[in-house]
């Protein structure tokens, strides 16, 4: 069999930085000079008068759109006609993960460039090169995947550190996950989350991720909660969002983001996408067998910052629910796969357990 090409992909510019969206139309001007925002409530009042001032006296054309709070089909279809008749030439999405995926699509279909400004760093999909696309009814429709990465991102750390800091420990969960997924996608040869081969350049990215989380968590929160902009708070941010998106496109999920789609069928409205990755970290860490000073390792930076390292924490609380999500997470085309050997529902159920009960051995909530 043909070997696969190892391939990179990322946004072609990423800006960081206390204040940097006063600079967002020196550092974006070059892609065009009318521009579509589609905001968030809350991305349009914490952006809108420094992106602005950004534009000076300069006479490019800005319109701003309140999207409908959800990435479906009939709010993308209401972007691309303003895109079509205001003769846009960028689409430039601000806000969270929803904001971010109506952006990106409205930009895919009708050819445009797209620039991501995140709100919050609660996840890595500002560097991603795919959305999630629902139907008007907000059900499920399709992941719709990207030729390329983002033209660029852009990340004001003043508007991450004004945002409640459960989304930086959120941010935190999912990118907890992008090195040990990685690395077990490597044992096994898998592709990439594009389906290439994985370079040496996305394995260091995924470490330096988990390397920068492990030393600089808990300074950030605590620089979070008084709203200061810190060295500590800067690295996380890059880990949140660039170190873990780029790090996560170019080697792969596995068990940690197939435990969260398990979750997920259980219906649970708080169990929040980053700390059921973190927690479902610590369960493919004992579904590979790792020492003990491994898993502790990753399990007390989870209790350092803040994040579940047990089943309650999420909203799970019976024996049934352990086996529903055990069962989905291990449907076919589920990432859990990646790791070595086939991994069946009754093996996942039972480094669920395990997970669960170390974690409440840890609280010293244990039996």
């Amino acid at each position: 069999m043909m070997e696969r090409l190892r391939a990179m992909r990322e946004p072609l510019k990423y800006v960081q930085g206390r204040d940097a969206l006063l600079k967002f139309r020196e550092e974006m001007g070059y892609m065009g000079h009318r521009w579509l925002f589609v905001c968030s409530n809350s991305g349009h009042k914490a952006c809108h008068d420094k992106i602005e001032q950004s534009f000076g006296d300069s006479d490019d054309y800005r319109r701003y759109e309140i999207f409908g709070g959800i990435s479906s089909k009939g709010e993308i279809a209401k972007m691309e006609e303003i895109v079509k008749e205001d003769k846009i030439d960028v689409v430039v999405a601000v806000g969270g993960g929803s904001a971010v995926d109506t952006a990106k699509a409205t930009a895919f279909y009708t050819g445009k460039h797209i620039v991501i400004i995140p709100t919050v760093a609660a996840t890595d999909a500002p560097c991603t090169g795919l959305s999630v696309i629902y139907n008007d009814d907000h059900s499920f429709d399709k992941y719709l995947f990207y030729p390329s990465n983002p033209d660029a991102v852009m990340v004001d750390t003043s508007v991450i550190a004004n945002a409640p800091v459960k989304f930086l420990i959120a941010g935190m969960g999912d990118a907890l996950g992008t090195y040990f997924e990685g690395r077990a996608s490597i044992r096994t040869e898998s592709p990439s989350l594009e389906g290439t081969g994985i370079t040496r350049a996305g394995q260091a990215l995924a470490k330096l991720c988990y390397e920068t989380l492990r030393d600089y968590g808990k300074q950030a929160i605590e620089a979070c909660k008084v709203h200061a902009v810190t060295p500590a708070l800067e690295n996380i941010v890059e880990a949140n969002v660039y170190l873990s998106g780029v790090g996560a496109d170019n080697v792969n999920c596995a068990a940690a983001h197939s435990f969260y789609n398990g979750v997920t069928s259980l219906g649970i409205r708080h169990a929040d996408h980053g700390c059921c990755v973190a927690l479902g970290t610590l369960v493919q860490l004992v579904l590979e067998g790792v020492p003990k000073e491994e898993f502790e390792e990753v399990q007390n930076f989870c209790l350092e910052v803040g994040l579940p390292v047990t089943l309650e924490e999420i909203g799970v609380t019976t024996i049934e629910q352990v086996g529903t999500i055990a069962k989905n997470a291990c449907v076919p085309g589920e990432t859990i796969h990646n790791l070595a050997g086939d991994v069946q529902p009754v093996e996942l159920k039972d480094a669920i357990l395990q997970a669960d009960a170390l974690g409440r051995i840890a609280l010293g909530k244990a039996e």
